[in-house]
């Protein structure tokens, strides 16, 4: 079996997801006006030039630090509301199309992101992917953000995510595919055999002219199909939680990835 496996920030939709939710998040008092501004310019420096991985292991830390005891349920309340029209302008058709190819050739789809699975698995299954590899918060018992994370979908773990699903669905990684933007997502483009530079920034764009893979450039927006059931649109709205986390402090998880 084949399969391709997409980053979602900056390869499927246009902008990082978790910095979308930074005004909603300010607006019912979790975070500064500082902080949101942070979250921006954070944005676009990643953008322009790209992050290492100590870069973003300290802006982890600071959302994780501001996010410490605010409650999952609440979070996800404040973003259900706003999640779909925060989503839904930024989808790149160029990566729907290419996710529709994948799809009738019968190759399993991946969503796989540094971002909080509270909102990389609604999305997921709003786009009808067949499995979400995401970053994991931990809570107490109470259902809090404890600062810490269970699974960190970032780098060499998402290869190690990728290989274990591999394995279990009898996936050829030699004859699959990978699509991102980030630097930090060399290791799993270079675990299959037909990687491919999405938007890239400038350390991947060096590290593709080097290596010879090809370079795609996505522009076209689009809204996500009306046709979706209400079941998926409900899906979408529900368990999202986890925005809140990388927004807090700046874009943190890059961008989920």
């Amino acid at each position: 079996m084949q399969a391709a496996f997409f980053d979602l920030d900056k390869t499927v939709i246009a902008k990082a997801s978790l910095v979308a939710f930074g005004p909603s998040l300010h607006r019912a008092g979790y975070l500064s006006k500082y902080l949101v501004v942070r979250a921006l310019w954070a944005q676009f420096f990643f953008r322009r030039f790209g992050a290492d991985a100590e870069k973003l292991r300290k802006f982890r830390e600071t959302a994780l630090r501001v996010a410490t005891g605010w409650e999952k349920d609440e979070i996800q309340r404040l973003v259900r509301a706003t999640l779909e029209e925060v989503i839904e302008p930024i989808v790149y058709q160029e990566a729907l199309e290419l996710i529709g190819e994948h799809r009738a050739k019968g190759h399993r789809i991946y969503l796989v992101s540094a971002s909080p699975s509270e909102i990389v698995e609604p999305l997921g299954e709003y786009l009808g992917i067949d499995e979400v590899i995401a970053t994991k918060a931990e809570l107490d018992e109470a259902g809090r953000y404890t600062g810490g994370v269970e699974f960190n979908s970032f780098g060499k773990n998402k290869v190690t995510a990728i290989t274990a699903s591999a394995e279990r669905h009898g996936i050829d990684l030699a004859e699959s595919w990978a699509y991102s933007d980030s630097a930090t997502d060399v290791p799993m483009l270079s675990a299959v055999g037909n990687p491919v530079v999405v938007n890239p920034d400038r350390e991947l764009r060096r590290v593709a002219e080097a290596r010879g893979w090809p370079i795609r450039i996505f522009t076209e927006l689009t809204p996500l199909p009306r046709e979706l059931s209400s079941a998926r649109k409900k899906a979408i709205g529900g368990v999202v939680g986890g925005a809140a986390l990388a927004a807090a402090a700046g874009i943190v998880w890059r961008g989920g990835r």
